[in-house]
């Protein structure tokens, strides 16, 4: 089985795809939102077919999770071996070498020069569960900070500080009792209508001057918790003097600060972890997505010093699996071997760059942002000003129709979040896609 691009044989979903969203609709959760009528069957590297054959480039590598591409044949081949070995070991009671064998490697390669220790999950809302409990069991203090139109999952803990949208957040409440939130630094469209740098960092300010003046007690706040670069928020990237600033504040106050890389983590920004790009080492990194090629896992990596709870304090029975400790340490091989990093910087360059020339042509696109290949696109109306998300959302499905995946993100952005072995060759065809539905659409 091999693909050398997108091929529609019939207009999708095609007969067999529609019947089984037909019974899908019936029998699954309704609180289940899907972007376009895909049904996948197949895939290899970029691609997804279709049971009606037809064959799609992936665009948003099912929200950065296929980092490598799909079913890379290092990571099948682990998990095969794997599987003849043991399957299914209970981490609760008992150890298993390859835990230990991958917490060694990926301990070394987040941000910082300090002894660390390693919780593992199965999923990012698992992975900011298990840094919200860590960072009060170790400081024993009440209040929690996120950010404005952050996104950090959906599980009681992780919605608390998830404020991209109410749709989540209604009727759930009481959540977190005592989180608080302050604007993320998303300066295209600035809360504040301010520019950056003559702004003062005004975001940053409310945090010091009304936050901690009349709201919180800093030396009552437990944790920071923040997206290095916002992903369902509109893949927004802060200036690095935020970062600068928020380390300092946490620093002078005793504040842990929790960097939830579930998104950027694992060489999507051009750096295997974003934070690296603006020097943060946090106390706390959350990870999981792209952590082990689709199979659920993630982790929480912490401060020695700060991971000092009680045995039986957390725990999780399916968490660090021997299969998928084996899937994850291959990802982190493959990442090194084909040197991923340094492919999604400089096709990242290289996207960003085709997209500027893309914008000159059509205004609707307001703003482009991003680094490596986490590239956002923000589509604005004709005054310039108002975000276009209608215009987003039939890009989206307009892109389906000819064979392109696309996923949104924010108002009325768009996510360009490709496999990491994308080639220039497959940046040329999904932007000649989404011109061509830009012709048709604007």
């Amino acid at each position: 089985m091999s693909y050398s691009g997108p091929k529609i044989v019939v207009t999708p979903p095609g007969p067999k795809a529609a019947k089984l969203i037909e019974q899908d609709e019936k029998i699954l959760s309704g609180s289940l939102t899907r972007s376009s009528p895909l049904v996948g069957e197949k895939a290899l590297g970029m691609y997804i077919e279709d049971p009606d054959g037809n064959v799609f480039m992936d665009f948003g590598s099912g929200i950065a999770v296929t980092a490598l591409g799909h079913r890379h044949p290092a990571v099948v081949k682990a998990i095969k071996n794997q599987l003849d070995k043991i399957i299914f070991v209970n981490s609760l009671d008992y150890y298993s070498a390859p835990q230990v064998e991958y917490a060694e490697k990926i301990c070394a390669l987040t941000p910082g020069d300090f002894e660390k220790r390693i919780f593992y999950t199965n999923s990012g809302s698992e992975s900011v569960e298990a840094a919200i409990k860590m960072a009060k069991a170790h400081n024993r203090r009440p209040y929690g900070i996120g950010f404005i139109n952050s996104f950090h999952g959906r599980t009681m803990g992780a919605i608390s500080f998830t404020t991209t949208n109410v749709v989540g957040r209604r009727g759930f409440a009481p959540m977190y009792p005592i989180g608080q939130f302050v604007p993320y630094p998303y300066c295209y469209r600035c809360m504040f209508n301010r520019k950056y740098p003559s702004c003062g960092m005004e975001c940053m300010n409310y945090l010091t001057d009304i936050m901690f003046k009349k709201i919180l007690p800093p030396d009552e706040v437990s944790f920071i918790i923040l997206e290095p670069i916002q992903g369902s928020g509109g893949y927004i990237v802060p200036p690095k003097e935020f970062f600068t600033r928020l380390r300092k504040i946490c620093d002078e106050h005793g504040i842990l600060l929790i960097a939830d890389e579930v998104q950027t983590g694992f060489g999507r920004t051009g750096k295997m972890f974003a934070c690296e790009h603006f020097g943060l080492e946090p106390d706390i990194i959350t990870l999981s997505k792209a952590f082990a090629h689709g199979l659920p896992a993630g982790a929480a990596i912490a401060k020695a010093e700060v991971m000092d709870w009680d045995p039986g304090a957390h725990e999780g029975t399916l968490n660090g699996g021997p299969v998928i400790m084996e899937a994850a340490k291959a990802v982190l091989r493959v990442i090194d071997e084909e040197k991923l990093v340094e492919n999604a910087a400089k096709m990242g360059t290289y996207l960003k760059t085709k997209l500027g020339v893309l914008q000159q042509k059509y205004p609707v696109i307001g703003d482009i942002r991003g680094l490596g290949l986490m590239v956002g696109i923000e589509f604005i109306n004709d005054d310039k000003k108002t975000a276009a998300a209608e215009l987003r959302d039939k890009l989206i499905q307009a892109a389906f129709q000819k064979g392109l995946l696309l996923l949104g993100a924010g108002v009325s952005s768009i996510r360009l979040a490709p496999p990491l072995i994308v080639k220039e060759r497959e940046i040329d065809i999904a932007l000649n896609i989404i011109e061509d539905c830009l012709k048709e659409l604007v």
